[in-house]
């Protein structure tokens, strides 16, 4: 893969809430939270929240908005509702609330996922954005596909040690906009 951690550059842990969309599963059955959960706390970060809603545009958009108004949340990580049945509606949540569009992250992410899965990747709406100075990432509910988006794409990412450039780099300018008058 190209790039490069910088060991001379501290590490800086970010502090990411993880929230499930799902009418089925709970804090037992949630493999793919778990999944983000220990893949996030491997790396050095700090899980912020964490939390299960349902697969309806208004309980994500509200959970959304809250964590992106929390200072203590630096990165949203949502897990589930990103195909294309009537009760996938990650992406329609998330472009509510979205102030700027991330649309290479599920570009990459399918990219990625196609050396796995094939054409099946197609049916992924994976999708990301950046709310009030914080990064969400909206990933499939599938374990293999959170797995896939951490270490093919987050894990380098949200690594501010990460060579040519990262999100985590970038984070005390998501907000200059605002202070323009």
């Amino acid at each position: 893969m190209p790039g490069r951690i910088d060991d001379s550059i501290p590490f800086r842990p970010l502090r990411i809430a993880v929230l499930t969309v799902s009418d089925t599963r709970d804090a037992t059955s949630d493999r793919s939270g778990d999944i983000l959960v220990e893949r996030l706390r491997g790396a050095g970060h700090v899980l912020a929240d964490r939390a299960i809603v349902r697969d309806e545009v208004e309980e994500i958009a509200a959970r959304l908005r809250a964590w992106a108004e929390d200072p203590e949340i630096e990165v949203v990580l949502t897990t589930g509702g990103t195909g294309v049945t009537g009760r996938d509606v990650t992406p329609e949540a998330l472009a509510q609330v979205v102030e700027k569009r991330i649309p290479g992250f599920g570009e990459l992410f399918r990219w990625l996922s196609y050396a796995k899965i094939g054409t099946s990747t197609i049916q992924s709406r994976a999708d990301a954005g950046v709310l009030e100075g914080t990064y969400i990432f909206c990933l499939p509910g599938s374990p293999g596909a959170c797995r896939d988006a951490w270490d093919g794409i987050l894990a380098t990412q949200l690594d501010i040690r990460y060579r040519p450039c990262n999100f985590a780099e970038m984070m005390p300018r998501l907000r200059e906009h605002e202070s323009r008058g």
